[in-house]
């Protein structure tokens, strides 16, 4: 007989005080911000001509080009992530300004993409409110229940080589140009959308004038692949992992779902520094109005979040054989639920985050 081990349950968030404690890093400074600009945006659209430049060289020269003006982009989206939730400037109207140059700079609308990111954040974790903005996920009863040709679609979806090279390129490329898989029914956000597709015809019909169609997919292209791979990669690991938080909705508690539904990716620095610190996901989730400069002190300065078990690159990678919640363990496993016999004495690889004997009241 077969003994089934499941994870213990995270403590409520609430009887965490992470209110008051976030509340002295949720404004943004100008400064910084400014700076943050500076030192993301100008260097991509220099390496941007310099990989121009490389055709001239060496293709191979084009694509190391290519490389790291996709980190600079990727970096880039931070600051349109950040616009998007109100949080880089404390002007609302210069956080849309920004956010729709740089969406049009990532071929991502602004106000298509700030809703269904919001409808993301009140639903991460949530197994009822699956399906916007996040990671296709079933439960392994769910997969059980579907006829074939949805398991393959599943599978192929599940797919390494699916989800992190063909599938970040053909939605940035693509469906960020269809209307209709905008999940916001509004005018503004559908809108968005025309305009932004406008946009990047204008530059298309440009670049071909000046530089040559070619010339421009040559470049653009593989910056575009890196760049949406490595953020896919990312939201990914994010929410994709072992011991990540799902609940059934009246059971769903936000603050829980942001704290142990959202990874703390801990990173190198200089990949943390490209990445615009999203690593620290958790307090991103736990409070979007936070700029992305200043969550690495919120979480390094406060006892109650540095108790968390970082996902480290190593731990990340294990991420990828993962495809389904198992609701009777509470936990992410493979397409099989494995022989369960060994794992009674095990505990699981990263403990949720137990509070501090003083900080046990509610907020």
């Amino acid at each position: 007989m077969t003994v089934t081990s499941r994870k213990p349950m995270p403590p409520k968030a609430k009887d965490i005080p992470w209110k008051q404690t976030i509340k002295n890093y949720q404004d943004s400074d100008l400064k910084l911000s400014i700076w943050q600009i500076i030192n993301t945006i100008p260097p991509y659209f220099i390496l941007w001509y310099l990989a121009y430049r490389s055709l001239e060289v060496s293709y191979w020269l084009t694509l190391l080009c290519a490389f790291f003006a996709a980190l600079f982009a990727f970096r880039s989206f931070i600051i349109f992530h950040d616009c998007g939730h109100g949080s880089f400037f404390k002007s609302r109207k210069a956080n849309d300004i920004v956010g729709i140059f740089t969406g049009i700079m990532l071929f991502t609308p602004y106000y298509a993409w700030r809703h269904s990111h919001a409808v993301h954040h009140a639903t991460s974790g949530d197994l009822d409110r699956r399906g916007v903005g996040d990671i296709w996920t079933l439960t392994y009863e769910e997969y059980q229940q579907m006829p074939l040709w949805k398991r393959i679609g599943y599978r192929i979806y599940r797919n390494p080589f699916f989800i992190f090279v063909v599938g970040p390129t053909f939605d940035f490329a693509v469906l960020q140009r269809l209307p209709y898989i905008n999940a916001s029914d509004k005018a503004r956000e559908k809108n968005s959308i025309t305009y932004t597709n406008l946009a990047l015809l204008a530059i298309l019909i440009v670049m071909g004038l000046t530089i040559g169609l070619e010339a421009y997919i040559l470049v653009q292209l593989p910056i575009l692949a890196i760049a949406s791979s490595l953020g896919v990669w990312f939201f990914y690991v994010q929410h994709q992992y072992e011991n990540v938080y799902w609940e059934r909705h009246e059971e769903w508690d936000y603050a829980t779902a942001a704290l142990y539904g959202s990874s703390f990716y801990k990173l190198p620095k200089l990949l943390q520094w490209f990445s615009g610190n999203i690593g620290f996901h958790h307090i991103h989730h736990l409070s979007p109005r936070i700029p992305n400069y200043k969550l690495e002190a919120c979480h390094y300065e406060n006892p109650i979040f540095t108790e968390i078990e970082p996902l480290t690159f190593g731990k990340s990678l294990k991420s990828v054989n993962i495809r389904l919640w198992d609701e009777d363990r509470h936990k992410m496993i493979g397409y099989r639920k494995a022989d369960e016999s060994h794992e009674h004495h095990e505990a699981h690889d990263a403990p949720f985050m137990q509070p501090h004997p003083a900080e046990t009241s509610a907020d």
